[in-house]
Parts: C-alpha cells; structure tokens; sequence
C-alpha cells in the first residue's frame, strides 16, 4: 500500500483538473499539493530514521528508492521533475520507448531488482511497455530484519496445514515458546512478532476455523490499530509456517471503481 500510494502520489504531481481531483478523492490526498509532497517526503525520512536508529538490537535494513522513465526528447515540465526530485529524490532517466520498448522495459527491471537486492526481477511484464509509453514511475521498497525471537532451525518440522479448500498439506513448521503481544478477537487470533531493533514488527492474523472470509472482509485501519491497543502480553507457544509469497496487481479496475474515471 505504501508502495501504491507513493507512486501515484508522484503521478498526481503531474495532473491537474478533473484527473487531480479525481486522484486526490480516491487517494484521499486532503493536503493541499503544497503540503502533500513534503508530508510524504517527511514519512518517507521518518520511515529510513527507525532503519538507522541505534537500538539495543541489529539495525534492519530498508531501501525505499523512486525513478522516473522518460521516453527522450519528449517535452517534461521542469515544474513536475524539480517537485519529483526535491520530494521523492526521484530523478528522470531517458529511455527510447518509442524505438526500443523492450530495452527500455529491461533497464526499469534491472534497476527494481537492484534496489531490492534481486528480490524482484520481472516488475514490468512483457507487453507492458510499448512504442506509445512515455513515461514510467517505478517506486522499490525493499526491507530486511532478524527476528528478536529467533526460531530455531532444531525445532522446525514437518506439520499439517489446513488450506481453504479443505485440504491439507505437510509444511515445515517453526515452532517456539516465547512472551509476545496477542488478542483472542471474535473469529480470529493476533499475535505481534517484534524484530531485533524494537520498533518494527508483524503483525499476523489467524481466522477461527470457517471464518477466513468473515475476518478478511473486516480487515481495516482501524481493526488493526484496535488490534494493538488491545494486546495481551505473555507466554505464547506459537506455531508458524515457513512462507515466501508473491502477489501482483492490475489497479486500473479498482481505481476507476473508486472514482479515478479519468
């Protein structure tokens, strides 16, 4: 979300009219554009101050990097790139959409890959890019920290998982007993996993058997900080699946449906 919000912050710097309006009403942009960009660069410092902030615990690492993408020779307003530059340290590289789409589509990959330690190598698919694109916004967020309750590789092992489905598979399971924060909630369990610098966590969700759904639907800013507010600290033996996700979205749909017709 953050990602999301960032770069079409940065294409909001560009549009002006009913786009503008539309975008700052689905975005929920309520600053004036004057405010909004320094806001947004001030959570970003925010945000880089905890990775460099000395704690008891190692330092996590986070790389929150922005790029534009111009196709060149073509006429950008010097007002938008200072704003980009000065806000989101966002500088414009040129590219030749228009002759080498496909080359200009491998030097934004390259570059996101780099800026999340090879974590993400194909951002733009083929054919997303083309001889008519002119220009391209690319936001990298890439985030790395120990747990301050390291799992132990001598008590991990193979477990059932239950799916949606119905169906069951054998994982490898972590396993530990350790003092965290949680919540007994209606139709579900919460559990906050801090990392070794202490002031970042995750923050995990278990539905109630058959209340996947129901939980999902009521996932919001505000059950999470109700989540939080309402922790319970102590003994936990918790069980936690070894997991790596991947996930990708086209947004037009969902932002014409929230109002950015345009």
């Amino acid at each position: 979300p953050y990602s999301i919000s960032t770069a079409l912050a940065m294409t909001y710097a560009g549009a002006a009219g009913d786009t503008a309006s539309q975008m700052a009403a689905t975005l929920h942009f309520t600053l004036p554009a004057e405010r909004l960009h320094p806001a947004l660069n001030a959570y970003a410092l925010d945000l880089q101050a905890r990775a460099e902030q000395a704690t008891e615990g190692t330092p996590f690492e986070l790389s929150i990097a922005n790029s534009l993408w111009g196709q060149e020779g073509f006429p950008f307003l010097d007002a938008f790139l200072d704003l980009l530059a000065e806000n989101y340290g966002a500088g414009m590289r040129l590219v030749d959409y228009q002759n080498d789409p496909e080359g200009a589509r491998q030097a934004i990959n390259d570059w996101v890959s780099d800026e999340t330690r090879d974590r993400i190598k194909d951002l733009i698919p083929q054919g997303a890019i083309d001889a008519m694109t002119r220009l391209v916004l690319a936001n990298a967020i890439y985030f790395k920290a120990g747990w301050l309750n390291p799992f132990e590789e001598s008590a991990t092992g193979p477990e059932p998982f239950h799916l949606l489905d119905g169906s069951t598979a054998e994982i490898p399971m972590m396993r530990q007993t350790e003092s965290y924060g949680y919540v007994l909630g209606d139709g579900y369990r919460a559990i906050e996993l801090p990392y070794q610098n202490g002031n970042t966590s995750m923050l995990i969700i278990l539905p109630d058997e058959g209340q996947f759904r129901a939980v999902e639907e009521r996932l919001s800013a505000e059950l999470v900080a109700d989540l939080l507010g309402r922790m319970t600290y102590g003994q936990v033996n918790l069980g936690l699946p070894k997991f790596t996700y991947e996930s990708e979205f086209n947004l037009n749909d969902a932002l014409i449906g929230l109002g950015m017709t345009d």
